[in-house]
């Protein structure tokens, strides 16, 4: 008998594999060869063109145990998690598939066997479903494997009826479902097979794609009917287990146990406290995951779909009383309990942790300040006798904390109420017209006008992969948007050819520069850039004569700016496979410039970048140019682009054709740029800043070939300079700088103990005097030349006079006024020291405030310091009279 979910995921392989299939290996939650699909979602999904029939693999069996995310996208069971035994966003699914090999006959009696024989499970709770019009099927459970027809249902095309899309492959399903009996179900005597709750759960479908549906709805027969099957492993290890929920089985135990020693609350003791346990549970192996396949937490795409995880989780630990990061700590446990089948999370928990810690620690401050705001709406609404939760007050807590608009449903959920969608879109709206009417900015201009004037034209033939001059024909010229037939010497136009070599900004690679040369004339181009549809406009001036349209041109690139540019383009491509390298696979190219004279870099990564980061980076790029690989390239179609393993990202938008630049093994992309012949031409790489621009986002700046030489060369003439002016020699300048600043470190010691004591004979030995207010000992004193910390420091020497009183202390330091204000504990319901210092602050023009018990302030009119000081007896006095 099968004991844990560890035999049962080898005995599932190992019976597939006798039966002929080949063990294929999960496929990362990012999809490769989808870049439409959000998550992997089915075990399916690598197999996806084979299905079209667009790839071939050298085997026709195939079985794999697939990592799978439903969190996002058209399959999402985020809001049900934790509310119900079965759903979880992260899953395994075991899968058996037939590439026009066997079909329904044999795919039936592999998963009754497996699940009846192998996993140990009593055909007498087995159910099954066909799609209605399946007899094939409906004949084969029934008179081959001998189910009952009192255990065959038949079900409609919403449910046992399956397809890729509105097009293509697609055929009838059969469902096996465990019937676990009257407890699990919903009571009614209308229950049955279909029904929506916990009696009849679905354990494994089987999906006979025989058909391909075509454009007008046929379906007309496949030649090679093939097998796609899907069965959740969470939901197999509960059933075999004998346990009423996934998350009683063994792969949740080790963590929900985790999660309560974390957290002091046992799991099964609390309906509430239990659903957040779930929450977290299944959130925590998501973001695992998720981070080890290379996703970072964002605002968009992937990156918002792991936020959201990530703090619905944080704010379920809230409700389990934790007030500190703490869901880092269960990272552990799901790295010991998965790594076997996945020891890609060994090397990335260091990582995981780091981040889960981060995006936590950041979320609790939003949560700390928002939570109480939170559960007053909702304690308001229950009041007031409301159903709804305030639209308008939900879209305040949103704009004002950034609180999240599915936590709010959530925590509504849960105290058995709905949020007002339309008065949150409403006041959402409200919010966007207002920011419309103060909005400062333009766009630019898509120049609609000239799209439509050279429509008649057909668009630019670019021949610059291959050479760097060219003949073209002069279509037309652009001035001020609008069409001209001749431009002078002197005048700035855009010129559109029918062919040319120069390339168009674009990918981050800025436009060619170079000249036309006609008959008559001669044009300056200092830019070159792409209309949509295809049009090139050449930006230029016309230095010499008269041209005109229909003059032919000869186009000619500035081969030494091509060059620069194209080595810049060549290191990107590096830097991105050495960033992913040394880093992570998260890393993620946000954006580039990719200019003659120098390149920058914007790409995904969750901190800064260490001394010794920077160090591998520069030294494994360098390593790769010494390589002298040879750079090539090669337009395809963009599955058999991606299916070759080119980088291509969710949301980015490619055309059915895309060119492929390939570097060896290390590195291969899809891209339109200009690149070197090989990477030795790059020349050198040097690494000149790396710094964050915005969450989550960092950029790297270089210079390559003779820009990476000359900055060399200016470093080390600075340092022979700064040599010089320290009087050494360039070896001996760290050494001499460690003695100065040891020297200078010993004199500004010196020079504060001096002032110092100065000020203790200015200010203690002054005789000073208490006057009393009300009760109140106060004591008030001015020392000029003395910034904010230099009159806390003083403040120490007299505070003991007045413990049980007031202590103000004013300065003035270039025309500067600096206030502090002290009040004894006992004093400070009374006296506040922040609203003392607002008082007086706003007779020398300035403001203040501060903690009960001590506050600063400041202000620009020192002239009248003196009577400002007076005026806290008047305060005082006013206060307690």
């Amino acid at each position: 008998m099968i004991a844990t979910s560890l035999e049962l995921r080898q005995a599932f392989l190992d019976y597939f594999v006798d039966r002929g299939h080949t063990a294929v290996p999960s496929a990362p939650l990012i999809p490769q060869a989808d870049p439409t699909l959000l998550f992997t979602n089915a075990g399916m999904n690598q197999f996806k063109r084979v299905f079209l029939g667009e790839d071939t693999r050298p085997y026709a069996r195939a079985v794999s145990i697939q990592k799978c995310m439903r969190a996002g996208g058209k399959h999402n069971d985020l809001e049900n998690v934790g509310f119900t035994r079965r759903h979880q966003t992260f899953f395994e699914m075991l899968g058996n598939f037939s590439f026009g090999d066997y079909f329904k006959k044999d795919a039936i009696a592999f998963a009754w066997e497996f699940l009846t024989k192998v996993a140990g499970l009593s055909g007498d709770r087995l159910w099954v479903t066909v799609f209605r019009d399946d007899q094939d099927a409906y004949d084969m459970w029934q008179k081959g494997m001998g189910i009952s027809e009192s255990r065959l249902a038949r079900l409609d095309e919403k449910d046992n009826f399956w397809q890729m899309g509105e097009t293509g492959p697609c055929g009838p399903c059969s469902e096996i479902l465990m019937d676990q009996g009257e407890a699990f179900g919903c009571g009614r005597s209308t229950c049955a097979v279909g029904c929506d709750c916990d009696r009849y759960l679905e354990i494994w479908n089987l999906v006979f794609m025989q058909f391909d549906r075509d454009s007008a709805g046929t379906l007309n027969p496949l030649p090679k009917p093939s097998i796609d099957t899907g069965m959740g492993l969470e939901r197999l290890a509960a059933v075999t287990q004998g346990v009423s929920s996934n998350f009683d089985s063994d792969m949740f135990r080790p963590l929900l146990e985790s999660i309560g020693k974390g957290t002091g609350h046992e799991y099964g003791k609390s309906t509430s406290s239990d659903r957040s346990m779930r929450v977290i549970a299944d959130h925590v192996r998501a973001m695992t995951f998720l981070i080890t396949d290379g996703v970072l937490p964002s605002n968009e795409g992937r990156g918002y779909v792991l936020r959201r995880i990530m703090r619905r989780a944080a704010r379920h630990g809230r409700l389990l009383g934790m007030e500190r990061e703490f869901l880092y700590e269960l990272v552990p446990t799901v790295v010991t309990q998965m790594n076997a089948m996945y020891p890609e999370l060994r090397q990335m928990a260091d990582t995981v942790s780091e981040i889960v810690q981060g995006e936590e620690g950041r979320f609790i401050g939003t949560l700390e300040q928002a939570l109480p705001l939170l559960n007053q709406i909702l304690q308001e609404a229950k009041e007031q006798g409301r159903a709804q939760v305030s639209g308008e007050a939900v879209f305040k807590l949103y704009d004002t904390y950034g609180f999240p608009l599915d936590l709010v449903e959530d925590a509504a959920k849960e105290e058995g109420l709905e949020l007002d969608h339309q008065g949150y879109r409403q006041a959402m709206e409200e919010q966007r017209e207002r920011a419309r009417k103060t909005a400062k900015f333009t766009q630019a201009p898509s120049r609609p006008d000239l799209v439509k004037a050279i429509e008649q034209f057909p668009v630019t033939q670019f021949v610059g992969y291959a050479q760097q001059q060219a003949q073209g024909t002069l279509l037309a010229m652009v001035k001020d948007e609008r069409l001209v037939p001749v431009a002078q010497q002197g005048e700035e136009v855009e010129f559109l050819l029918d062919a040319t070599p120069f390339y168009p900004e674009g990918g981050g690679q800025i436009g060619d520069h170079g000249t036309l040369v006609g008959p008559s004339a001669r044009i300056g181009i200092y830019d070159t850039t792409k209309l949509a549809k295809g049009w090139f406009l050449h930006k230029g001036q016309v230095t010499e004569g008269t041209v005109r349209t229909g003059d032919h041109l000869t186009a000619t690139v500035n081969g030494g700016l091509r060059a620069d540019a194209a080595r810049n383009h060549t290191a990107t491509h590096l830097m991105h496979a050495a960033l992913r390298e040394i880093l992570g696979p998260h890393v993620k190219q946000y954006g580039s410039l990719v200019a003659p004279n120098r390149l920058r870099f914007d790409f995904s990564h969750f901190k800064g970048l260490s001394a010794r980061h920077l160090e591998d980076i520069e030294n494994l790029m360098n390593d790769q140019i010494r390589k002298n690989t040879l750079v090539q390239t090669e337009e395809m179609g963009i599955q058999d682009a991606i299916g070759r393993g080119a980088l291509a990202f969710f949301g980015d938008k490619y055309g059915d054709q895309v060119r492929v630049v390939e570097i060896g093994e290390f590195s291969k992309e899809l891209c339109g740029g200009t690149h070197c012949h090989r990477t030795g031409d790059v020349g050198a790489f040097r690494l000149i800043s790396e710094g964050g621009i915005a969450a989550g986002v960092r950029r790297i700046e270089a210079l390559t070939g003779d820009g990476a030489v000359q900055y060399e060369q200016k470093r080390d003439g600075e340092w022979r300079e700064l040599a010089r002016l320290l009087k050494t020699s360039p070896q001996e300048v760290i050494e001499k700088t460690k003695k100065l600043l040891s020297t200078l470190k010993e004199t500004e010691r010196a020079l504060e103990q001096a002032k110092q004591k100065a000020l203790d004979q200015q200010g203690v030995g002054r005789e000073t005097t208490i006057r009393e207010v009300a009760g109140v000992p106060i004591l008030v004193q001015r020392i000029d030349g003395l910034d904010m910390q230099e009159l806390r420091t003083f403040s120490d020497k007299l505070r003991n006079k007045v413990a049980s009183g007031l202590l103000l202390l004013g300065s003035v330091k270039d025309d500067k006024v600096a206030l502090l204000v002290i009040v004894g504990k006992d004093r400070t319901k009374q006296l506040p020291a922040g609203k003392v210092a607002q008082h007086i602050a706003q007779f020398v023009g300035g403001s203040g405030g501060g903690r009960p018990d001590m506050a600063q302030a400041g202000g620009n009119q020192p002239e009248n310091l003196d009577m400002a000081l007076e005026k806290v007896y008047e305060y005082v006095a006013a206060q307690l009279g």
